[in-house]
């Protein structure tokens, strides 16, 4: 078990990873004084597999539970599920002191962050993340929205959790699919940052799929280390900083929403998103064919897509200007330089930007 800080100036946290964690939390909520009337906000699959531990070790201590579930799937992320949640948890929240767990992947955890953010202007939450994609990288940081139909995200509101407990024991449930998302985003991680983490991943990533317990604890780590050091260094994207953990996301986020939420997950998204982004980086004269050629081959080489198949041009190129990153006509792409190092690069010419997506379709 290790525990990494996120150490913000205000409203610091803790991630903690190491297996059998679920069985174990109350020691580590019970000092944070949140309350003793824990809301898990979850799905029904995943409250059959991992509800009765949670909540066995919560009612153990003291704690009341109540279960408030939505679909699988990036549509439960939407206006009408945040809201038949907020209207539940109020008809429950009568005489309580409520703090919400966010039980479940990357859905669950933006949507029951913002559910917290925004009930009761703030109530306090912790994610409790049982996916690969959301122990290494949505449940940390406080970024929480619902999507629309124009765009991922666009509703949403920087709320940090009171703790993340990442209990690496879950993933063995996960389905090959659900891991080579995860991967996606570790990927990414030792592109923008750490070239160490992509060496490991060229030379590891089997072991992920076998579930070997040093393989995940080191990727893990390393993923969750970095991105909650560079939330403690720009935590709400002002200084520029936070931007880097976008790298592929503009054209993932598009090709994931053009998909209408079912034809990609997201990491499978992400991974699309990167090869484009890989692509423009070798046209802008930023990055060598070499390594373009060796971080498509290791997203290759853990399954993700190598194509973006039904989904049109005009759709994706539409859904990018809506994304937040593009402001007042400009676009603004989070381009590699090397593995390990990336630039934020605004004004990308849009024939590249076109040329390179098209060389994926």
């Amino acid at each position: 078990m290790s525990k990494i800080p996120v150490a913000l100036k205000q409203n610091p946290y803790t991630i903690v990873v190491g297996s059998g964690i679920l069985g174990q939390c109350p020691p580590f909520i019970a000092p944070l004084g949140l309350g003793k009337d824990a809301v898990v906000i979850s799905h029904p699959s995943i409250e059959k597999l991992y509800g009765s531990k949670l909540a066995g070790s919560l009612k153990k201590a003291g704690y009341t539970v109540k279960f408030f579930n939505v679909p699988e799937g990036e549509k439960s992320k939407s206006a009408p599920y945040a809201l038949r949640l907020l209207k539940s948890i109020s008809a429950y929240d009568v005489e309580r002191q409520i703090f919400i767990v966010a039980l479940g992947g990357g859905v669950v955890g933006d949507l029951a962050g913002f559910v917290a953010a925004i009930y009761k202007r703030g109530v306090p939450y912790i994610q409790v993340p049982t996916t690969l994609l959301a122990q290494i990288d949505s449940a940390i940081g406080g970024k929480t929205a619902i999507d629309l139909e124009t765009g991922k995200n666009l509703v949403g509101a920087f709320y940090q959790p009171r703790l993340v407990l990442a209990d690496t024991s879950v993933l063995k449930t996960l389905s090959p699919r659900q891991i080579r998302n995860g991967l996606a985003e570790a990927i990414k991680y030792g592109v923008i940052r750490d070239p160490k983490l992509f060496d490991y991943i060229e030379a590891h990533h089997a072991g992920f799929f076998k579930g070997e317990p040093q393989v995940l604890n080191f990727i893990i780590h390393r993923c969750a280390k970095i991105k909650a050091d560079v939330v403690a260094q720009d935590e709400k994207e002002t200084r520029g900083l936070r931007t880097i953990l976008n790298f592929g996301h503009t054209v993932g986020h598009a090709v994931e929403a053009a998909g209408r939420y079912n034809q990609y997950h997201h990491g499978e998204s992400v991974g699309l998103g990167m090869r484009v982004a890989a692509r423009i980086s070798v046209q802008m004269g930023l990055l060598s064919a070499a390594n373009e050629g060796r971080i498509n081959r290791l997203i290759t080489t853990v399954g993700l897509p190598q194509q973006i198949k039904a989904v049109r041009l005009a759709k994706i190129l539409d859904l990018m200007r809506h994304d937040k990153k593009f402001a007042a006509g400009h676009n603004r792409f989070v381009l590699a330089r090397k593995i390990g190092q990336v630039s934020v690069v605004t004004d990308v010419p849009a024939n590249i930007i076109t040329s390179s997506i098209q060389a994926y379709l």
